[in-house]
This record gives C-alpha cells, sequence and structure tokens, in this order.
C-alpha cells in the first residue's frame, strides 16, 4: 500500500487513510423508487419462501433459488409482499407493470377525493337584509360544493341580552338551507358569539334560491317585531310625548275704578 503523506510530509495514519479513500471510492448507484418499496429477485434474503403463482395459486414453501427459477420460467419477478410472514409470502407477478397500475388507480381516486373545509360566516343581530341575503348565497354555495359552514352571530354590547335574536336568526338560515344542508352542531354559546355547524346534506345541491331584484320572498313571520330584528335596526320603545301649551303672557289684574274692597 502506498503510503499518504499530508502537507507537512507526515504520514497520514491508518484511520486517515481509510477515510481518503472512502471519500474517493465511487459511489453506487441510487436504487429506483420501485426497488425501495419491496424486495424483488435477488434482493430477497430469506433462504425460503411462501410462494404464490401468477395465477393466485399456492405453490408451497420453496426454496429462494427454487423460487426464482419457477419465476424466471413464467418470465416474471419473484417480489416479497409480506417480508414479516415466517415464512416470507413472495409472489410472481410483472412488478413493472404492478406499479404502474397501483400508481394510476391511486391518481384516479386522488381525483375523485372531496376535501372538505371548514368556512365560517359571520353576522350580527343588525346586519341589513341584504346582507344577510349575500351570506345565505355565499353559505349554499359553500354546502353545494361539499364544504362545512360555521355561521357566526356576533353580539356587542347589551346585544347579548337579546340572544333569541340570534337564535331565530340561525333558525330562518337553517330553514332557507334545508335543501343543502344538515345542522350538525346546534346553535350554543361561545363567549359573546352564538355558532352553529352545518354539513352538506346527502344528496343535497338543489337550485339555488333566485336572487334576482323582483324575486318573490317568503312572507315574514307573524308577531310582534323584536327589539333587534335583523334588517330593521334597533327599535325604540315608544315613550309618551308631552306637549308644552304656547305662551299666553303675564296676567294682569285691574282693580275696578271707584269701588271699594268689601
Amino acid at each position: 500500500m502506498a503510503k499518504v503523506t499530508t502537507r507537512a510530509g507526515h504520514v497520514a495514519p491508518p484511520a486517515a487513510r481509510l477515510a481518503r479513500a472512502r471519500t474517493t471510492a465511487p459511489r453506487a448507484p441510487q436504487e429506483s423508487a420501485i426497488s425501495r418499496d419491496a424486495r424483488t429477485n435477488r434482493r430477497i434474503r430469506a433462504r425460503e419462501v411462501r410462494v404464490i403463482g401468477p395465477e393466485g395459486e399456492q405453490l408451497g414453501i420453496l426454496s429462494l433459488e427454487t423460487a426464482l427459477a419457477r419465476a424466471a420460467e413464467s418470465g416474471f419477478d419473484l417480489v416479497e409482499v409480506q417480508p414479516m410472514a415466517k415464512p416470507p409470502v413472495c409472489k410472481i407477478m410483472d412488478y413493472g407493470k404492478f406499479k404502474y397500475e397501483t400508481k394510476k388507480r391511486a391518481n384516479e381516486a386522488k381525483k375523485k377525493q372531496v376535501v372538505v373545509k371548514l368556512k365560517e360566516i359571520k353576522l350580527r343581530p343588525r346586519t341589513e337584509e341584504h346582507d344577510t341575503d349575500v351570506k345565505l348565497k355565499q353559505a349554499r354555495e359553500f354546502l353545494e360544493e361539499g364544504h362545512k359552514v360555521k355561521v357566526t352571530i356576533v353580539f356587542r354590547g347589551r346585544e347579548i341580552a337579546h340572544r333569541e335574536i340570534g337564535q331565530k336568526q340561525l333558525q330562518e338560515m337553517v330553514a332557507d338551507l334545508k335543501d343543502v344542508a344538515v345542522v350538525e352542531q346546534a346553535p350554543r354559546m361561545e363567549g359573546k358569539a352564538m355558532f352553529m355547524l352545518l354539513g352538506a346534506a346527502k344528496g343535497g345541491g338543489g337550485a339555488a334560491r333566485p336572487s334576482a331584484p323582483g324575486a318573490a320572498r317568503p312572507p315574514a313571520p307573524a308577531g310582534p317585531r323584536p327589539a333587534f330584528a335583523p334588517g330593521a335596526g334597533p327599535q325604540v320603545s315608544a315613550r309618551p310625548t308631552f306637549q308644552v301649551p304656547p305662551a299666553a303672557g303675564p296676567v294682569v289684574v285691574r282693580k275696578p275704578e271707584g269701588g271699594s274692597e268689601g
């Protein structure tokens, strides 16, 4: 073995020689993704394997050489499908074709997969009617796409004392979306907000409600209007008004002339 000298002229120790030899040695080619997934042919380490034929028939426990010979006769590969079994289970198949079909099926399943997202819309007890219709349309679109919708009613100030207004808003929204939505979580309070969770109904996705200016709207529910009704703003309770009569001027009392007080 030739001596390896450093820059200072000293002979490098054996450990340094091995380290330099490792760094200068050619790297082994990287294995392909297919060969890393499962052991095939000569990569199988077991001496005996349980072999399954190309048509799914059981060939029994064979030595590795005999199993490789059977695979070569069939023109296929010997693939280790269950390495943890004792003995390992191997199958004779066209591994390249098997990987291609597996990848193709996975891509097709990914295209058909629907990713469900959680969308949120926020309302207030004083939200105007037009804004409520816009939020309702957005919720319908989300539900028709298969997403979940979280409807939140945010209370501010003294509005928290009128929680029934938020409950009524949510009930009206459920009634408008009953053809495409189901209630997955009933309305409940969380801090100063009331929220409800809606999910897409199975087989739903009916026609969207017309949004034309002249479209007919459902009649308003009968009964007294709440203090914070949506779209109308807060109603102020009527108070009696008092009208002040105009000033009549000072009252002058005159004494009769020539008379006597009696």
